[in-house]
């Protein structure tokens, strides 16, 4: 045997013999099937590269731990570093009790599934429901940059800015220079971003560095750090909030760029959805906020001039909810499985990317077969191939159990929205698949306003007018090699 060939055996036997260990650690993990045979494929398939694969995106942190979420609360209320901690855990309790007694929520069924659904989301997590707001849905960047700009001009105290995605551009520029201009006005400023959906900064820093010289603050969510072997560049910050002196609040799918106002040559119109609320669920977005931005630099800013006392906005109810690696629940998971279940007369969803769990696609199966119409708006246009191909062999489940797809044509849908028998809906920064599930930090706002709820679903109509339907019979007859693409795309979802 030649040199060459005995140094290739040893490097395969090496990589297997640690792919079996690894494999045996992932078993005894107990994780989901499908995860842990995808990660088994990857080992035998991609011997030695499979390694750096899972170094990179596969370790569990959730089960490690690796963010001590509950230290950190428990260091909070021990330091008494946040003064609003106490009251919101009342608050909870409260409303757990009047949930259980019944005094919240009439007992007729058109209200059960909201009932449940609020229930869940108590019990997952500190997310009370609140009733004094006042909500505005923005179908695209456009509008949502219009009023986020009016806000921003008229703030008097902070700004708290957090995204996944801020880019050097029109919109972005327009952004930073409004914001400089607000911090000479003595406004605080502090901006959030996710170190890997920035990656561009990682080269052209002069965008923030303008923004730090006049006084605003900027961190790095989890920065990627080389070598990239502690498992932390796989669990991305992918919120979107925006709270403006305590008292108005934003979120929702779009981030800070050009192709958010539509001006990317690919994609066109850009469609999303963002919100704004003004009211109490604004305390939930600073809370959050205050919570990230404590986790990022360890400073102390969680008081009370935070949470300024509220007047009268409005009567919607709304719970804002946030998840992530660093909680031991997936609350945005969980309550959807939960409404979809529960559903009795339709089940909307929009979502640029569609990688379900076996529990929810098994959920949405069992309402189409059940009657229940079920419809999905996805992109026509595709912005990450794989992550496409592998979202097309769900939709094959979808069809033949009676629902509908349809493929948005107007330009490109990025909105996230959900929504359950014309009585809950819910909007923010988690898509339908397993990432924003399982790995990264999300927000969603959970919406049980009547006329909200009828606002976003004439929006999802309108969308429908705009897109063409998959037909089953002439899905089921794609192209042979299109087939396996999809598949073995499939095969690595629970990785994308």
């Amino acid at each position: 045997m030649s040199i060459g060939g005995f140094l290739f055996l040893s490097y395969l036997v090496i990589s297997y013999v640690a792919g079996a260990i690894i494999s045996m650690s992932i078993i005894l993990e107990n994780r989901d099937p499908a995860r842990t045979v995808t990660w088994l494929l990857i080992f035998i398939l991609l011997p030695g590269i499979g390694l750096v694969i899972y170094a990179v995106f596969g370790r569990n942190i959730r089960k490690r731990k690796l963010f001590k979420t509950q230290k950190l609360a428990n260091s909070i209320k021990e330091e008494k570093l946040f003064e609003n901690l106490k009251e919101i855990e009342e608050l909870v309790e409260i409303e757990q009790d009047c949930i259980k007694q019944s005094k919240l929520l009439h007992e007729d069924k058109d209200e059960n599934t909201k009932k449940r659904v609020i229930s869940l989301l108590l019990n997952t997590g500190m997310f009370p429901f609140t009733t004094n707001n006042k909500i505005d849905v923005y179908i695209d960047g456009i509008q949502k940059f219009e009023n986020l700009i009016k806000d921003i001009k008229e703030a008097k105290e902070h700004i708290h800015l957090e995204y996944f995605i801020i880019k050097d551009s029109d919109i972005g520029r327009k952004i930073k220079d409004l914001l400089i201009e607000k911090a000479k006005e003595g406004v605080k400023i502090r901006i959030l971003y996710d170190d890997v959906g920035c990656w561009r900064f990682w080269f052209h820093r002069k965008y923030f560095n303008e923004m730090k010289k006049n006084g605003i603050e900027i961190q790095p969510f989890l920065p990627a750090k080389f070598p990239v072997i502690g498992g932390k560049l796989n669990y991305r910050n992918h919120r979107k909030i925006v709270v403006i002196d305590g008292k108005i609040g934003y979120t929702g799918g779009i981030n800070i760029g050009d192709e958010y106002v539509g001006k990317n040559k690919k994609f066109g119109y850009w469609r999303d959805t963002h919100i704004r609320i003004q009211g109490t669920s604004v305390y939930m977005l600073q809370m959050v906020f205050l919570i990230d931005w404590y986790y990022t630099t360890r400073d102390v800013i969680m008081v009370k001039k935070y949470f300024p006392k509220m007047a009268y906005c409005g009567d919607s109810m709304v719970q804002v909810v946030a998840s992530g690696p660093d909680s031991d629940w997936e609350a945005i998971h969980y309550a959807y499985f939960s409404a979809i279940c529960q559903a009795k007369k339709n089940i909307y969803i929009e979502t640029p990317y569609f990688i379900p769990d076996e529990s929810i696609l098994r959920a949405l199966k069992s309402a189409a077969l059940s009657g229940v119409d079920v419809r999905i708006i996805f992109p026509k246009i595709a912005d990450h191939k794989i992550v496409n191909s592998a979202s097309y062999s769900y939709f094959d489940d979808i069809l033949r159990s009676g629902g509908k797809v349809y493929l948005y044509t107007k330009g490109f849908i990025h909105s996230k929205i959900v929504i359950i028998d014309d009585k809950i809906a819910s909007t923010g920064s988690a898509n339908m698949d397993l990432r924003s599930f399982m790995l990264n930090f999300e927000i969603n706002a959970f919406i049980y306003d009547k006329k909200v709820v009828e606002i976003m679903t004439k929006d999802f109509f309108d969308d429908l007018d705009n897109s063409e339907e998959i037909k089953d019979a002439d899905f089921s007859e794609r192209n042979f090699a299109i087939k396996v693409k999809e598949s073995i795309a499939r095969l690595f979802s629970p990785i994308l």
